[in-house]
């Protein structure tokens, strides 16, 4: 499997929802956890968008909202 960073607020409810969805989905921690608000770059590049799910192997990344289906499809893709 790929590695997958989830690009995430503190007290941010909607990532909350993003991280049950991949717990729920069998990915426990097998996914890096980063805090948008220690880089200032990656705060303006993600902030209005977070939660955000990218894949390393490709640079794809899903942007929230996403249910188990369209997660299950972004993690079987080959581009």
């Amino acid at each position: 499997m790929s590695q997958l960073i989830l690009y995430y607020q503190p007290d941010c409810h909607l990532c909350d929802e993003a991280e049950e969805l991949l717990h729920v989905s069998g990915l426990g921690e097998s996914y890096l956890r980063v805090d948008i608000e220690t880089d200032l770059e990656l705060l303006k590049q993600y902030g209005i968008y977070v939660p955000v799910l990218k894949r390393t192997d490709n640079e794809l990344e899903l942007f929230w909202p996403f249910d188990q289906a369209e997660l299950a499809a972004f993690l079987e893709t080959n581009k």
